[in-house]
């Protein structure tokens, strides 16, 4: 059995890390609120820039003789070369949140082998790179301190070299994996194609129309400039809904290490009473032996 003073020392320890975890929680908490109303509002932009990209795209596809003339539009079959960019938190602490988005990417990377087509692996996120980079796996790209404080203008640059190479024929598709937030106790994880857009799912429609005014022979200019902002904004949007993701995870898991800290106090202060319970009996009886032996 353990002496008095190493379970004292261990009860100290333990209530020491559940003072941190518990701070970490509360300011994960705090963190997540504004996250979450910044993913919200990020995500009405995104579906009115949605609406508006398929409402030109599906006046073309439907008045133009053999549709949409885009390569961002069309359906490359023969792939060659694809960017997949992941994101990934730059701090742990925060459960399988990073494992997730890693096993995610790992099974695409897979996937593509099989089919010979080259990957070329775009990372956002210390924990993912160092994962990849201790496993010995080439990342073309990689970022850190972008994913934990997300800026709009450091996204639209790191990302716009992968529209420039789809555009230009260097790579056939773009997708982007990350774990995104979905409420306050789930994350969602996230494979998305990015490019090519699917154009199937734009239809003549008159349901649905935005206060745009576009003429005719500026549609095809006005979709291709809107595919490059549609693009951007995909690629900062993962990351505002990742970061909302992190700190959901985070508190989740430093609110369970709290509790396991408390239950593990609770039975170290269990074990110390025994200790000490045991330790007052030895005295006593020995000072009943000793007693008993000057009679």
């Amino acid at each position: 059995m353990a002496s008095l003073k190493d379970i004292q020392r261990q009860i100290k320890s333990v209530s020491n890390t559940q003072k941190t975890t518990r701070a970490m929680k509360l300011v994960s908490t705090a963190k997540l609120r504004r996250a979450e109303e910044l993913a919200k509002r990020s995500r009405l932009y995104a579906a009115k820039m949605n609406q508006v990209i398929a409402e030109i795209a599906g006046r073309i596809k439907c008045n133009k003789v053999g549709g949409i003339d885009n390569r961002c539009f069309a359906e490359i079959e023969d792939q060659k070369t694809v960017d997949i960019v992941f994101v990934t938190a730059d701090k742990g602490l925060c459960g399988g949140f990073n494992i997730q988005t890693i096993k995610a990417v790992k099974k695409l990377l897979a996937e593509y082998k099989t089919k010979n087509i080259k990957v070329r692996l775009r990372g956002i996120g210390k924990k993912g790179i160092e994962f990849f980079k201790y496993n010995e796996i080439e990342l073309f790209d990689a970022v850190a301190n972008l994913s934990s404080k997300p800026d709009k203008e450091r996204s639209d640059n790191f990302i716009l070299s992968s529209i420039e190479d789809f555009k230009g024929g260097k790579i056939d598709g773009l997708y982007l994996v990350y774990n995104g937030y979905k409420n306050m106790i789930t994350q969602e994880l996230h494979v998305n194609k990015i490019l090519p857009v699917d154009a199937s799912q734009f239809e003549c429609s008159e349901a649905e129309k935005s206060l745009l005014e576009v003429e005719a022979e500026d549609e095809e200019k006005m979709l291709d400039a809107l595919v490059d902002r549609y693009v951007q904004y995909a690629m900062y949007y993962s990351l505002i809904d990742s970061v909302a993701a992190e700190h959901s995870a985070r508190m989740q898991a430093m609110d369970t290490a709290t509790n396991n800290a408390k239950e593990m106090v609770k039975s170290l202060n269990v074990q110390y009473n025994k200790a000490r319970q045991a330790a007052i009996t030895t005295e006593l009886i020995e000072i009943i032996s000793g007693v008993e032996s000057m009679k």
